[in-house]
């Protein structure tokens, strides 16, 4: 999460004060929300992964609808979808919000938490060959910049409780003077009380950064339940000592695996060739500047032979960081690690205090004689307490910032 400051804040409390009310619309129990930002389809739309679409004007007031010629969408997303989109040339914020009352248990104790994701599509709709820059907020809390890019698709997610806020899901866009805002498609996603428990529900989670290295396409829905977007091996440092080998398990047993990450993750996985050599797993560095904030790490393993007696696979972790000076510094060592086979293991590592910049190396302890291996990996950055935002009876919504 990225503070911006204070007179930004201002404004859009003043914003939001002059002028949003609240679209209240039913969903069902289990949150499964799928928005075509732009789309003027007046009839759902059933995508190759089932996902059922939706237009957006039940959700929203503003903007103007606008086209888009897909020429480079990535194979796995929906070209119909990233055919349209949603900008919004005037007001400095507006808003989609989605009523989630049904969603909520009625367990006062049990932590409600949801999955929203924000993806922009650009491929200069406008013809003016400068991708915008904005802000995004949830549920009057800082989200996170949106760079947008000539090409392929920028998304961004946010996993956070329900439990402090009424009935109502907000997504707000924020203009920042670098071009018009706009949005290609909103998606909003139910998860298990279970799913990252471990993080207090106080603080919401801002994505990163999450890839499957087996795989050579997208892992999603309807593979994750969750529909996380797994993205195929991209940010690892030494490629070509790679190798992407198939788990030889007849099944993977995942339910010792407290997120629930799906089973496809783990039928394949990338190996270093040479034993003595560092599987290493950069930063994305894609995303606009980062300060230095409390990030959380999961690393997923699943050993992918039955080893005999005389062989061992184990190694170790260590988690690099940049300080305030950029300089590289050993951040903490983790392990050792022994992936398990026909089981899959949830490696965490919480509370590192990293820039947008880091660096894991995974390496072979002394006594194995197997090179590491590594399924999946995702990184979230921790962001600041959640505020309250009050939902009156008329439908007027106020934020507080701190």
């Amino acid at each position: 999460m990225h503070s911006i400051n204070s007179n930004l804040l201002t404004l859009i409390l003043l914003s939001q004060l002059l002028y949003f009310h609240v679209l209240l619309v039913p969903v069902s129990a289990k949150v499964f929300i799928s928005i075509d930002c732009g789309s003027s389809s007046l009839e759902p739309y059933t995508d190759t992964r089932s996902i059922v679409w939706v237009g957006d004007n039940q959700y929203v007031r503003t903007g103007e609808a606008r086209s888009v010629i897909a020429n480079d969408i990535p194979d796995d997303w929906d070209s119909r979808v990233m055919s349209t989109l949603r900008e919004f040339p005037t007001r400095s914020t507006n808003c989609y919000s989605i009523d989630v009352d049904d969603g909520k248990s009625e367990d006062s104790n049990k932590v409600e938490r949801v999955l929203v994701r924000a993806s922009f599509y650009y491929g200069n709709y406008d013809n003016k060959s400068v991708p915008p820059l904005f802000y995004l907020l949830f549920n009057g809390n800082e989200w996170d910049y949106v760079q947008t890019s000539m090409t392929g698709i920028v998304h961004k997610e946010v996993v956070y409780s329900l439990n402090q806020y009424g009935n109502t899901i907000t997504v707000c866009l924020f203009r920042l003077g670098r071009g018009t805002p706009f949005i290609s498609a909103l998606e909003v996603r139910s998860l298990d009380s279970d799913i990252y428990s471990y993080v207090d529900s106080n603080y919401p989670l801002i994505f990163m950064q999450r890839e499957a290295y087996g795989t050579n396409s997208i892992v999603r829905y309807p593979e994750d339940s969750c529909d996380r977007i797994w993205d195929p091996i991209g940010q690892l440092g030494n490629t070509s000592g790679l190798i992407k080998v198939r788990n030889t398990s007849p099944s993977i047993k995942i339910d010792i695996n407290d997120d629930k990450v799906p089973e496809a993750l783990f039928t394949t996985a990338t190996m270093l060739k040479n034993i003595s050599e560092t599987l290493w797993i950069i930063s994305d560095n894609n995303n606009y500047e980062y300060p230095r904030l409390p990030r959380h790490f999961n690393l997923y393993f699943s050993e992918v032979i039955e080893l005999n007696s005389t062989q061992k696979r184990s190694f170790n972790i260590t988690v690099y960081t940049y300080d305030d000076k950029d300089r590289f510094i050993t951040f903490r060592d983790y392990g050792p690690v022994i992936p398990p086979y026909g089981q899959a293991l949830q490696f965490r590592i919480t509370n590192v205090t990293a820039s947008k910049r880091y660096k894991i190396a995974v390496y072979a302890t002394d006594d194995s004689n197997l090179p590491p291996l590594v399924n999946a990996f995702e990184v979230y950055t921790i962001g600041d307490e959640l505020v309250q935002a009050t939902n009156s009876k008329d439908g007027t919504i106020l934020f507080f910032f701190s």
